[in-house]
């Protein structure tokens, strides 16, 4: 490919679901009581829902589970202005910079005012491909890994940024939604989080079994 498709990008365009909608082709939008409870018992159950909303239909096939007693946590040592989000209500999306250049977007779950999220660190992109592709600059054309699979990628197809912390994705009208089209992933598999120094053998990381979008798993070179 010699460069991203010459299509506009839709961060502003109707949900593809219809604004509004609730029932259709996308499933029911997932109810908060869903989001409550331990971060390990919540993160899997993400797996197979879709977000629908700026252009795109996505499927979650990879997430990451961290909690105010984790130490890889933001919230570890406490609430702050810019880990707010993450003390609830559930089905916030949390969004932070990554390392001065990803934003990474989480579904705050739990009870309200308990720390926790679940980060989302890979995608299937379902419908809204030539949008996913401009916004990875081309890159990702022929592997679903490279578009979607990782949360830095996962940031650039959503088209995150800071402003978005706060969203509320179980809002039909929020402009980009949770939804639940009753597909459920045949297995899912448990591992170490990627990249993590604290808590580095903690199995809070869940995936679809053999999913070409699912990301590489890193080990810190100090954990």
């Amino acid at each position: 490919m010699s460069g991203p498709p010459d299509v506009p990008d839709p961060v502003d365009m109707p949900d593809p679901a219809g604004a509004g909608d609730t029932a259709g082709e996308f499933g029911e939008p997932v109810p908060a009581e869903r989001l409550v409870g331990p971060v390990e018992r919540v993160a899997p159950d993400l797996l197979g829902l879709l977000l629908v909303g700026r252009g795109l239909v996505a499927r979650v096939v990879e997430v990451e589970g961290y909690d105010e007693d984790d130490p890889a946590s933001h919230t570890h040592h406490g609430r702050t202005d810019a880990n707010a989000t993450m003390f609830g209500p559930p089905g916030r999306l949390y969004v932070y910079l990554s390392h001065g250049l990803h934003h990474c977007g989480n579904v705050a779950v739990g009870p309200r005012g308990v720390g926790a999220a679940v980060l989302l660190r890979a995608l299937a992109v379902e419908r809204g491909g030539p949008v996913a592709l401009r916004r990875r600059e081309g890159r990702g054309a022929d592997d679903p890994r490279l578009l979607a699979g990782g949360p830095g990628r996962v940031g650039q197809v959503l088209a995150l940024d800071r402003a978005d912390d706060g969203l509320d994705l179980l809002d039909p009208g929020a402009g980009m939604v949770l939804r639940d089209d009753g597909q459920r992933p045949a297995h899912v598999v448990t591992g170490p989080r990627v990249g993590v120094r604290l808590a580095a053998d903690r199995p809070w990381r869940w995936w679809v079994a053999d999913h070409p979008a699912v990301s590489r798993y890193r080990r810190h070179p100090r954990a």
